[in-house]
């Protein structure tokens, strides 16, 4: 069993957790402070982890900065644990952080590195149709996700994975290949396989204005994209009036048409779109103001936008 300080803040970190929890001693848990959040981003909403560790009577530090944070760094100094467990913490840790945890910092990251370094892997892993990602276990350094590689476990990626969907597998897969690494990496069973740079890829964080679509761009490529936005930021369009269309689930069309991308079709009554490279039907869409709508009940109601152009102009 060893003496730990745990380092996450979404849900991606929670089965990572509750993994250490159930098998080795917890000092604290450390992850981001309150934000505001829910609707109208008007209540102060605790990260995932905050909760898990409350309900296991462990306690929270919330740093702004913990590279910063005099209270932290005294705790972390006094705490004398073996290793810190890092899954998707939201900051990079520093030198003289890391250098607090006796065996090393293990971080849980959503990717087979060198591929997909950085803070999005999954949406990343989708929007490249990737046939396949998976979790690594490394040891943490101060450049971003350089660490030699402990363990590695392949996950797929199914043809209709979001990256919610495709980030639950990847916590679950973590947290199981996290249990079986930790004691193998403290009984000194484990030599770390150094990565390759040059095959390093990177998958920077994703910001909100990512989530619209470029109707220039092919259909194959459309279509992954708005996995990749799902849940956030959430792909979307805007109508000739700036209406905000969020795009839920699409396919591409086996028919092409030639015209200007982003024309709006009818396909058999199908919601269809022309884009740089075929059709892509949009399956469930959700106008500004609207509740959630297959892509056919939408375009019957809006009849008027057949041969008009999406994503023209801003949203209102």
């Amino acid at each position: 069993m060893a003496r730990l300080v745990f380092l996450g803040t979404p849900e991606y970190a929670v089965p990572s957790l509750e993994a250490c929890l159930a098998e080795h001693e917890v000092l604290a848990v450390i992850t981001q402070p309150d934000r505001l959040g829910g609707r109208g981003r008007r209540q102060l909403m605790a990260p995932p982890v905050k909760a898990v560790a409350l309900e296991h009577g462990v306690p929270v530090l919330q740093p702004q900065r913990l590279g910063r944070d005099a209270a932290t760094l005294a705790f972390l100094q006094e705490a004398h644990c073996d290793l810190f467990v890092l899954a998707a913490y939201g900051q990079i840790l520093r030198p003289q952080v890391l250098a607090l945890a006796r065996r090393g910092v293990l971080g849980v990251h959503a990717s087979l590195l060198p591929r997909w370094r950085g803070a999005a892997p999954v949406a990343a892993a989708i929007a490249a149709g990737d046939c396949q990602t998976g979790v690594s276990i490394m040891l943490t350094e101060a450049g971003l996700d350089t660490g030699p590689v402990l363990a590695t476990q392949v996950v797929a990626i199914a043809p209709d994975d979001t990256t919610g969907t495709l980030t639950a597998r990847l916590a679950r897969a973590g947290a199981q290949l996290l249990s079986t690494t930790l004691p193998r990496w403290l009984n000194e069973e484990i030599v770390p396989s150094p990565q390759d740079p040059t095959l390093a890829t990177y998958a920077p964080e994703i910001l909100k204005a990512q989530g619209r679509i470029d109707w220039t761009l092919p259909a194959a490529a459309l279509e992954r994209h708005i996995r990749a936005m799902s849940p956030w930021p959430g792909a979307y369009t805007n109508t000739p009036a700036g209406v905000r269309l969020a795009i839920q689930r699409a396919r591409v069309a086996a028919a092409a048409a030639e015209t200007t991308p982003g024309c709006v079709l009818s396909l058999d009554g199908q919601l269809a779109v022309t884009t740089g490279q075929g059709l892509l039907l949009l399956d469930q869409v959700q106008p500004a103001g609207r509740p959630l709508m297959s892509g056919s009940a939408f375009l019957r109601g809006q009849q008027q936008l057949i041969g008009t152009l999406l994503g023209a102009g801003d949203v209102a």
